[in-house]
């Protein structure tokens, strides 16, 4: 009794109002199957069990984080917010120096020197996790691997009669590359912020740090522009989208809106629009960025390559400076990115002109250009990143660009991008750089991918989702899972742990999480389903 009187006090001492009755662990509970601790994705950099230390998640359980931190506090919240529904127990959040109590504990400092600014160290004893890291960020990777760790019941939106158990050992884990990214294309079918944020929460749980949103392209315009407001009642408008089918845009508020929720998940947005090329959806707007003054028709089609802004013209780099001094603006993010792909109906020439005029613009307001590797052609500046998309593992423009000093993001079309088809049968996507099946998916290596650029060149990764045939969000997680794991184990984990195997049956034992969070997952007949 002494440990409930225990717990009382220290409940009275939090703000919390906890909605939650406490209960005990049910008599008749469910054995969970085995975990350990290499079971998880990204698969970790060391771990080191202890089968005699398993800790049970119970209904005295506190959640205890680093004194004085409101960011470790707020870690806190979420990890209670995500564990309270399928448990059933109060778990408070306390920002104290140490309990009687069993105890999650996220606390900064005191971890293996080798985690940074991401990583974490997580150490299971019968009566505590502690969870140790040198920011919230990593207090938050850590978070999403005992996620992996408790029985998959735990993503159960009600309670469950499991027994909660984590097995016992330490783990030190870091990411192999700084970029881990995920791009959604807004511009063929606009994505709804619901949409946008459920897609944020997916991929959360597997360490990825940085979504890029298409917001422009030559179907539709898709995020607000106070000095060009037809762009969006226009370009965004009824009839817009691949088919006309996908009209919608985010006003400023919306987008604020989706940033914050991205950065409380410790994910950067990484917002795109897309130029010189790709641009019908403004120049059918707006005539006057046409270099004869003549508005072309929208475009619904999947065709690409056709449209230029006019290059010579200033009102162009007085639209382009107002587009990206306003999207600047709203972007807390380091990077703003500029497009540059596939801009076949702009001269070699007047490609470099308008990229020596654009790039420093971005600067100008404080990002850090991005763009496809096409930009590579015009020599950038150093500090601008290139995404390479290429089906290839040749490009001489890339290469040299990495021997300047470019980082450079691999996303390669026919391995990353979530928009080809599974195979001939699958009812989505398309397939003009490749089927892809999941072991496409994950096995290359991103230092290895492209001659010449090595792992010291290589930002991160990217798996690109492109929506001209996705309409919902089951839509956007069929194309995405199963393989979006693969690439954010790409990203984060050291190439000395590639094991297809051993990655098939992880991912495997993903599906009763994914089922129990209604994720529309492909059940790819290359991975072994639990």
């Amino acid at each position: 009794m002494r440990r409930r009187h225990i717990l009382t006090r220290l409940l009275a001492t939090t703000a919390l109002a906890l909605p939650i009755t406490l209960t005990t662990a049910p008599a008749t509970a469910a054995p969970a199957p085995a975990r350990h601790l290499d079971d998880v994705i990204p698969a970790p950099v060391e771990t080191h069990p202890d089968d005699r230390a398993t800790f049970t998640l119970g209904p005295l359980t506190v959640i205890r984080t680093a004194p004085g931190s409101t960011a470790a506090w707020r870690v806190g919240r979420q990890l209670a917010d995500t564990l309270r529904p399928a448990t059933g127990y109060p778990l408070p959040v306390l920002p104290v120096r140490a309990t009687p109590l069993p105890e999650i504990a996220l606390l900064l400092g005191g971890a293996d020197p080798r985690i940074g600014q991401e990583g974490y160290q997580l150490d299971v004893t019968r009566h505590r996790v502690t969870i140790r890291a040198n920011t919230a960020a990593g207090l938050f990777a850590g978070t999403q691997t005992l996620r992996q760790l408790l029985p998959a019941q735990i993503e159960a939106s009600e309670r469950q009669r499991t027994r909660w158990t984590v097995p016992g050992g330490r783990i030190v884990d870091y990411p192999r590359f700084a970029y881990r990214g995920a791009m959604l294309d807004l511009a063929r079918h606009f994505h709804t912020v619901d949409e946008i944020t459920a897609y944020v929460d997916l991929l959360s749980q597997y360490k990825i740090n940085y979504l890029h949103l298409h917001l422009t392209d030559d179907q539709g315009w898709r995020i607000q522009i106070d000095s060009w407001p037809r762009l969006t009642t226009v370009g965004g408008g009824p009839g817009t989208g691949v088919d006309g089918v996908g009209p919608g845009y985010l006003t400023k508020a919306d987008y604020t809106a989706v940033v914050r929720y991205a950065a409380a998940r410790n994910i950067t947005i990484v917002p795109e629009i897309d130029m010189p090329g790709h641009t019908n959806a403004a120049q059918s707007t707006y005539a006057e960025l046409n270099c004869d003054g003549v508005a072309p028709p929208p475009r619904t089609d999947i065709a690409v390559g056709y449209s230029s802004l006019c290059i010579h013209d200033d009102l162009t780099y007085r639209f382009v400076e107002d587009v990206i001094r306003e999207v600047a603006e709203i972007t807390p993010g380091p990077y703003l990115h500029i497009g540059g792909d596939e801009a076949h109906a702009t001269t070699d020439e007047d490609y470099r002109t308008f990229m020596h005029r654009v790039l420093p613009l971005v600067t100008k307001y404080g990002k850090r250009p991005f763009g496809w590797n096409e930009i590579t052609k015009v020599d950038p500046p150093t500090d601008a990143v290139a995404q390479f998309w290429g089906t290839g593992t040749t490009n001489a423009d890339v290469a040299e660009a990495a021997a300047r000093g470019n980082k450079i993001v691999m996303s390669p079309a026919n391995k990353a991008y979530l928009d080809m088809k599974y195979d001939p049968t699958t009812r989505l996507g398309l397939s003009w750089a490749a089927y892809i099946e999941v072991r496409d998916a994950y096995d290359w290596n991103p230092a290895q991918r492209v001659t010449g650029v090595g792992e010291s060149a290589v930002l991160g990764v990217e798996a690109p989702l492109w929506s001209e045939t996705l309409r919902t969000l089951d839509d956007i997680e069929y194309m995405a899972f199963p393989r979006l794991p693969a690439i954010a184990e790409l990203g984060w984990s050291p190439a000395t742990s590639h094991d297809w195997e051993s990655f098939r049956t992880r991912l495997g034992a993903q599906a009763p999480r994914w089922r129990l969070q209604d994720v529309d997952f492909h059940a790819s007949p290359q991975v072994p389903w639990q």
